[in-house]
């Protein structure tokens, strides 16, 4: 009862700022914050960025994005500083969290809407064409989701060319090694998605999203390179500190201390430069 009071509280406390004094909703522009970086790259991809009042931390392409406020990461959201920009419209991929926060967000006097995601080449034309149908400008969409079609199209024939006549190589992705724990995509993650598009095989089958790996698994897995994010900070992964892992080490990847690192949002976002990160990591596969 207590925190069903607390939280009623709560989003009254919230409705407020809504309604502080502004233009009427029919007169003012729409006010979207943005939560997600390939929805926020959507956006600008249709030319609809001056509607844009705010973005989450994940959202960091193109770089005039970062003039924007921050209102946070996109799994840690807080309903208040959604909410301090006054928004009409939060626009946001889909997991999004964590779910209170969504679900105070949502009861709010604005439109909250998600974006499916997905890995593949038709959820990244679903994406585009679903955001622009909510910004009302379908027929941007469906320019855009021709251009980058014709682009994954282009994309697929290079993968093809690049893999003809030899075996696919096997890519363990590594999204982090925090205590030297090794936290793995499987199925079902952008990870595998950008593999498979790339031509190449993911290491490891058996379960769905990030997992850590046991050291048997790791040498079980047996890939023939390591795929990162080019990461920095806390975060980095040095070579060092990554071939220096007893499983990793005695891999084929260890042995010829094979690590690809890509930016993260282009490589897992399966947004407009989808068709570009496939490319990219097919080229690199093949010249490793």
């Amino acid at each position: 009862m207590r925190l069903a009071t607390c939280r009623r509280l709560t989003l009254a406390a919230l409705l407020v700022l809504p309604l502080l004094p502004a233009p009427s909703r029919a007169e003012e522009p729409q006010r979207i914050v943005s939560i997600g970086g390939s929805v926020t790259e959507i956006v600008y991809a249709l030319g609809e960025e001056d509607r844009l009042v705010a973005r989450d931390t994940t959202s960091t392409y193109p770089t005039e994005v970062a003039a924007l406020p921050d209102i946070g990461y996109i799994r840690q959201l807080s309903p208040e500083g959604v909410l301090s920009v006054n928004p009409t419209l939060v626009l946001t991929e889909e997991g999004a969290g964590p779910p209170e926060a969504v679900e105070l967000l949502k009861e709010a006097s604005i439109e909250f809407v998600e974006i499916p995601e997905g890995y593949d080449r038709a959820a990244v034309l679903t994406k585009i064409r679903r955001v622009s149908e909510v910004l009302g400008v379908p027929e941007k969409g469906e320019q855009l989701a021709s251009d980058v079609a014709a682009a994954l199209d282009d994309a697929g024939r290079i993968v093809g060319e690049e893999t003809s006549g030899t075996p696919p190589r096997r890519v363990l992705f590594v999204l982090s090694m925090q205590g030297g724990r090794v936290m793995a995509g499987g199925a079902n993650t952008a990870a595998d998605g950008i593999i498979r598009l790339s031509g190449g095989v993911n290491a490891v089958a058996g379960f769905d999203g990030y997992k850590p790996l046991s050291d048997e698994a790791i040498i079980e897995a047996a890939p023939d390179v390591i795929l990162m994010m080019a990461r920095g900070g806390d975060l980095a992964v040095s070579d060092e500190a990554l071939f220096s892992h007893p499983a990793i080490a005695s891999t084929p990847a260890g042995e010829t201390r094979a690590v690809l690192r890509m930016d993260g949002m282009k490589l897992l976002g399966f947004g407009p430069r989808t068709a570009e990160a496939a490319t990219e990591l097919a080229h690199a596969l093949a010249g490793g």
